[in-house]
């Protein structure tokens, strides 16, 4: 009897022992979660292991850690704002809830989070950039540039800060500005190409144009030809005298079909200081036709129709032959030669418009006015 006692007592205490020792996750099998990108697993298990109420903050952070990978934003700022409240004064916490309000699209508390870190730690790299670019996404330009330059002057060598801080210097003529920022980043990483895009936009627009031709042909041997790269070597050529480089240049634009007004412009003026003026004229013709609107012609045959429609006949003709300085539109002939005909009573003139009209292949389904066209013709005659 004794005996049976004694063996319950002891199966009662051994039972609750192990009933009041605390889960463990299996770190091999979150180790192979991790290992394999299965974070909403890991996640899953996790809580599975660790039933609510948590307090343990490492268990809260691997299960913020592991929802956050998962996606699961929501769950994850829970647990990190869950691990805040316990402990205000960690940093990384902080950066981590920020940066899920970022992802979240919610820029504004983002921002809120992160200055909460530099109240802290007002030299926080990391946290400036961050900024930078919120700002930036919400058109908060200014505060971009100020964050862009708190981050700068704490780390100069960063090339993605300097590239972005140079290209806001650029679009607001700080040209100056512009290359000392860019130069600095270049000590650190002379072959770094954003920055030598940036070096090399700096210094165009300083009309260093030698210092130009060096930086973009290095950019370019490096597989980067973009338009703008072209435009400033083959500017820079032509500011230098090499016509015949800047022509070969430009002609990268015409072979991509990307060429445009300002590369059919310094083109045309190569071939006449080379004294090719033939070919000056049909370059310049070009960038003429680059220059304007290809829709020109049909505003200015709209803007005489008004004008026929107030009877202001005079520049009702000047609005029309406007636009056929622009293009041929059939219909503006048409217009022409009718109010020629009926109003302005010139039969001379308004017989050359209809016989212009048809000789510019009009539509089919405008067959009444070619017919009424041809009657005209031959009625004028005399």
């Amino acid at each position: 009897m004794k005996s049976s006692l004694i063996i319950l007592v002891l199966t009662y205490l051994t039972t609750s022992l192990f009933a009041q020792q605390p889960a463990k996750a299996d770190d091999a099998l979150l180790l192979e979660y991790y290992q394999t990108q299965r974070f909403a697993d890991a996640a899953d298990y996790l809580k599975k292991t660790y039933p609510e109420p948590i307090i343990e903050l490492k268990t809260l952070s691997s299960l913020a850690y592991a929802s956050q990978m998962a996606g699961r934003l929501p769950d994850a700022e829970a647990y990190y704002q869950r691990i805040y409240t316990a402990d205000t004064t960690n940093t990384t916490i902080l950066f981590s809830i920020g940066s899920i309000n970022a992802r979240r699209g919610d820029n504004l508390k983002a921002i809120a989070w992160y200055k909460k870190i530099l109240l802290r730690d007002s030299t926080n790299f990391n946290v400036y950039k961050q900024m930078a670019s919120l700002s930036q996404n919400m058109g908060n330009i200014l505060e971009a540039i100020n964050y862009l330059q708190k981050a700068n002057k704490i780390n100069a060598a960063e090339p993605d800060v300097a590239y972005d801080l140079t290209n806001f210097y650029i679009t607001l003529k700080l040209f100056t500005k512009a290359d000392t920022v860019v130069t600095t980043a270049l000590q650190a990483d002379t072959s770094n190409l954003l920055l030598l895009d940036g070096k090399a936009q700096a210094v165009y627009h300083l009309k260093k144009y030698t210092e130009t031709v060096t930086l973009c042909n290095k950019l370019i041997q490096a597989g980067n030809q973009t338009s703008l790269i072209i435009n400033m070597l083959g500017t820079s050529y032509f500011n230098l005298k090499n016509y015949n480089d800047c022509i070969t240049t430009f002609k990268l634009l015409e072979q991509s079909n990307t060429a445009s007004e300002t590369s059919y412009y310094y083109t045309a003026m190569s071939y006449k200081a080379l004294g090719k003026q033939a070919t000056a004229v049909s370059y310049l013709d070009k960038a003429i036709k680059e220059a304007v609107s290809p829709n020109v012609d049909s505003y200015y045959s709209e803007i005489g129709d008004s004008y026929d429609h107030m009877h202001q006949l005079k520049n009702a003709v000047k609005a029309y032959q406007k636009s056929l300085l622009y293009g041929i539109i059939p219909l503006t002939y048409y217009e022409l030669a009718n109010m020629y005909d009926m109003e302005l009573k010139n039969k001379q003139l308004a017989r050359s418009y209809f016989k212009k009209y048809l000789n510019s292949a009009p539509p089919q389904n405008q067959h009444a006015y070619i017919i009424y066209a041809k009657s005209r013709v031959e009625q004028l005659k005399n």
